[in-house]
C-alpha cells in the first residue's frame, strides 16, 4: 500500500469514528456536560450500558476521549487538545450547510 493510501486510509478510519450516532453523542455529551463515567454516561443519553462501554473503548483506544481514574470510576473526558476544535469547526459548517447536508441523497442512502 502507498504512503497516500496509507493516509486515506487513515482518512477514513477517522471519519469512520465520528459516522456513528451512539459515539457522536457520547462526544457531544462531554462537550457540553464535562466529565463523565460511564454510568453517567448511559444514564444521560438513556443507552445500554454495555453499548456505552463498547463506544468508551474505542473512542479511548483512538485517542477522541481520554480517561482517568478516579477510587473504582474511570472518568471519561473530551480530547480538548483535538476533538474540541474539530467539533466547534463541524459546528460552523453545519450552521452553514444543513439543510444541504439534510437533501443530500448520497448521506440519504
Amino acid at each position: 500500500m502507498s504512503q497516500m493510501d496509507e493516509r486515506i486510509r487513515s482518512y477514513v478510519l477517522f471519519f469512520k469514528a465520528l459516522s456513528n450516532s451512539t459515539r457522536i453523542a457520547i462526544i457531544d455529551l462531554l462537550r457540553r456536560g464535562g466529565d463523565k463515567t460511564v454510568s453517567e454516561i448511559a444514564r444521560e443519553l438513556g443507552f445500554e450500558q454495555s453499548r456505552v462501554s463498547h463506544a468508551l473503548r474505542c473512542l479511548t483506544f483512538c485517542g477522541f476521549l481520554t480517561n482517568r481514574r478516579e477510587g473504582k470510576n474511570k472518568i471519561y473526558s473530551l480530547n480538548r487538545e483535538t476533538i474540541e476544535p474539530l467539533m466547534e469547526i463541524a459546528d460552523k459548517h453545519i450552521e452553514a450547510y444543513a439543510n444541504h447536508l439534510r437533501r443530500c441523497e448520497v448521506l440519504r442512502r
